[in-house]
């Protein structure tokens, strides 16, 4: 499957302004990356495309490599050092043990760049080096003095800091930011300032990326939404003056780039989700997007390992859906498949799969993915008739403040009291509970109370979760810290949903009220005054920009705004689902995009708010 909106213009960027821009017929390259990079080529290009553009071999810089000195090398490496994702670890210190790990591979990768050539025998005929964002002036002296400079055929910067993790959806690959944003002992401010500089660089290159100068808005209150939204017009400002089209092309101008925080929605992290995506996430054991299971049927048992993403088109057509129609879904549609290809079957279940394979193995990667999301369907309701359905009615009640009949929710103590009371809940799942009855009381609840219920779930061990949400800006004790804050009100939505899935992430009310401008600018303030808004729908050019839009190709260039969103704090599955939604009710007149420093699932957010008061070790 061919990559679709942010990731086909990363794909493109890559291959066109890196890859193509350096090659010549009938001269093969070596393609170098280090970590980050490989995260931002892996995640939007497959190797055969790359391959087919001259590149032999793709290699590690931080790794021994073979030289190669026949042939020129393209090095795409980061000029940063970033806090990347390695592995997703509930220590504090893996934290902070990681981000120094990732700093060494930056210094590292340099290092090696210049080590490639510091002989006379040089490891490659020359080097094009690109960097992903912008490069310290520091860093281009020592390569000016280094010998790598007597081989350097191309430098450039290619301004994509940032992963295109789905077609709406983007990452900057640094979860430990929640800690540096929000803990209490957190107490070095340059080092805050410094890592939201490079996040706000980060968020200059996706614009940079887009070709968007979007107006920037952010959340009123919390002083590191003004921040960082000044930060990242100070460099957007300076991508502008380097790229004058950005922000050119047909209603351009009524782009918009807002900055929220994760207090502004603390429940939509905690809900169990019944979206499939969402769900699986929440429930299964999926790292790194991967999903392993075991295979029946076929011979002996063994481990598969499935990569979730885009490149999945039944992925992709199930991910949003309600858990309830998936199954449904899958049945049907592996019931055309087998009808197209005249094969006979009454049943659309993993065993049946299981036999058809064996029978036909010509059809065995079509009839695989049939099977993997079967059985991810079937794992995910095997949770949820365990316990997990018990707690989502539980769940959305106090959300939503009434039951499935609209019914106000009068006495909630009576609802949560037992589910606290049960050992067979995960203690995790009552600390859910337990945050949501706190926001259901609005202005949060009583020392004492909270003692009580927390004794009643037997959790005090994690008790620091439930404080630690203080640190959002969220009311947890009454009368304590940030006693006069509270949630925001809600749109009063009328479609038609699931009993169990009556909540909607607040962050969709702010994307329709934007794309409506009915979103309250006192509450969302601009940096600077946005253009003004028309309501024609007639294609001109931007009197602001001019016709920079004319005779661009797809992946350039795409009519009309975009809203795009950035969560300090992590972003969720669900908010992620309501960009699409979004996006799609706009009938493609506006795109939403949405990201975010990590994506969270409940029980990473839950794992961040409780090493937040924990100190960084020295």
């Amino acid at each position: 499957m061919a990559p679709s909106g942010l990731k086909a213009i990363v794909n493109d960027k890559i291959l066109t302004g890196v890859i193509k821009s350096v090659k010549k017929d009938g001269e093969w390259k070596v393609l170098i990356v280090d970590h980050i990079s490989m995260r931002i080529l892996s995640s939007c290009c497959k190797m055969s495309d790359i391959m087919a553009e001259g590149i032999t071999i793709v290699e590690d810089i931080n790794k021994r490599r073979e030289p190669i000195p026949s042939l020129e090398a393209i090095y795409l490496i980061s000029p940063v050092p970033k806090v990347s994702d390695l592995y997703y670890d509930t220590s504090l210190f893996k934290y902070i043990l990681f981000a120094l790990i990732v700093a060494y591979l930056f210094f590292q990768s340099i290092q090696s760049l210049i080590g490639d050539f510091k002989d006379a025998a040089y490891t490659y005929k020359a080097a094009h080096i690109f960097f992903t964002d912008t490069c310290p002036d520091g860093l281009f002296a020592e390569l000016g003095r280094s010998r790598v400079a007597k081989v350097i055929k191309t430098l450039k910067e290619v301004n994509v800091a940032f992963i295109p993790y789905e077609s709406q959806v983007f990452t900057l690959d640094n979860p430990s930011s929640f800690h540096t944003f929000y803990s209490p002992s957190q107490t070095n401010v340059d080092d805050r300032t410094r890592m939201m500089e490079a996040m706000a660089e980060q968020i200059a290159t996706l614009c940079d990326t887009l070709k968007e100068y979007p107006a920037i808005r952010y959340r009123q209150g919390p002083k590191e939404n003004f921040t960082l939204a000044e930060m990242v017009m100070d460099r957007l400002n300076a991508h502008k003056a380097d790229n004058p089209s950005m922000g050119e092309g047909t209603d351009k101008a009524r782009s918009q780039l807002l900055i929220v925080d994760r207090g502004y929605d603390p429940i939509s992290p905690i809900l169990h989700e019944l979206t499939f995506q969402a769900m699986a996430y929440d429930l299964l054991d999926i790292e790194q997007d991967i999903y392993r299971y075991q295979t029946t049927g076929i011979g002996e048992a063994r481990e598969k390992e499935v990569l979730l993403d885009e490149d999945d088109e039944l992925w992709v057509q199930l991910r949003h859906m309600h858990i309830a129609d998936v199954t449904k879904k899958v049945t049907e549609l592996l019931r055309t498949f087998c009808e197209s290809k005249r094969m006979n079957t009454d049943k659309a279940n993993i065993k049946d799969l299981s036999q058809m394979l064996k029978k036909m193995p010509q059809y065995q990667k079509e009839l695989s993915l049939y099977s993997t999301h079967l059985n991810l369907a079937d794992a995910c309701m095997k949770k949820f008739r365990n316990l997990i359905d018990k707690l989502c009615e539980v769940e959305q009640d106090l959300a939503m403040g009434s039951d499935a009949e609209g019914e106000v929710i009068k006495d909630a103590m009576k609802s949560i009291v037992p589910v606290l009371l049960n050992t067979e809940i995960e203690p995790y799942d009552k600390i859910r509970i337990i945050l949501l009855y706190i926001f259901h009381k609005k202005k949060g609840i009583g020392e004492e109370n909270l003692i009580k219920l927390i004794q009643h779930a037997n959790v005090q061990q994690d008790k620091n979760i439930i404080t630690n949400l203080q640190h959002l800006g969220c009311p947890i004790i009454t009368g304590g810290a940030n006693a006069g804050n509270t949630l925001p009100d809600r749109k009063e939505r009328t479609e038609s949903t699931y009993q169990l899935s009556r909540w909607t992430p607040t962050l969709k009310d702010v994307m329709e009220n934007i794309i409506d401008d009915k979103c309250d600018r006192k509450q969302w303030p601009f940096l600077s005054d946005p253009a003004p808004i028309t309501t024609t729908n007639t294609q001109v050019s931007s009197a602001r920009f001019g016709h920079w839009h004319k005779n661009k190709a797809a992946t350039e260039y795409r009519s009309g705004p975009r809203l795009i969103i950035f969560v300090i704090g992590g972003v969720t599955h669900s908010e992620m689902r309501s960009a699409y939604e979004v996006t799609r009710a706009t009938e493609g007149k506006w795109e939403v995009l949405i990201g975010s420093s990590h994506i969270l699932t409940p029980t990473n957010f839950l794992n961040d708010l409780k090493n937040l008061d924990q100190p960084v070790p020295v």
